[in-house]
């Protein structure tokens, strides 16, 4: 499963080992997803380049934590689809939500990366109701990266009721 990671930015001295982490929790949650096949691109940022992006992409003219863009835009998303889209994280936004948690910064990326998949694969918070939905969710992916389960305890996963809008703000 091709899960390609890079990092675009100002000088951060973690960001080669953060994408060699994040890379493989990536893998072990598309596992848990039964989507060993499935291609997922991965782009760890600094906030300047996170701005830019919600600016272009949002009309956002701020840093973001996360934002996903699904390559099957307002689409159920078979589980044959080999190619899911792309998932943005901001690192120093990680590092000050996780800070501000009084978590890890591994657990906040990794939810992070959680949700972003989340998205991809159709999965939204527009009410209270789907947001619970989707971060139950999400714990569970966090559970599979941060541990490599790669069970089939996923597979009771739902698919995804609605898609979300191209370049959607995730967690955060």
């Amino acid at each position: 499963m091709p899960v390609l990671v890079r990092y675009e930015g100002a000088r951060d001295s973690e960001a080669r080992a953060q994408c060699v982490r994040v890379a493989r929790r990536a893998r072990y949650m598309l596992r848990a997803l039964h989507r060993d096949n499935a291609e997922l691109s991965l782009l760890l940022c600094d906030d300047a380049v996170m701005r830019r992006l919600n600016r272009e992409h949002r009309n956002q003219d701020k840093p973001t934590d996360v934002l996903s863009f699904a390559l099957h835009e307002g689409q159920a998303v078979a589980g044959s689809e080999l190619a899911l889209g792309d998932v943005v994280i901001a690192l120093p936004t990680a590092r000050r939500q996780a800070k501000a948690h009084g978590w890890p910064e591994e657990l906040e990326i990794c939810l992070l990366l959680a949700h972003g998949v989340l998205h991809l694969l159709g999965y939204d918070h527009r009410s209270r109701a789907e947001e619970r939905r989707m971060m139950a969710r999400a714990h569970l992916l966090m559970a599979a990266g941060l541990v490599g389960l790669s069970g089939g305890w996923t597979s009771s996963l739902p698919p995804a009721h609605s898609r979300s809008p191209a370049g959607s703000r995730t967690a955060g």
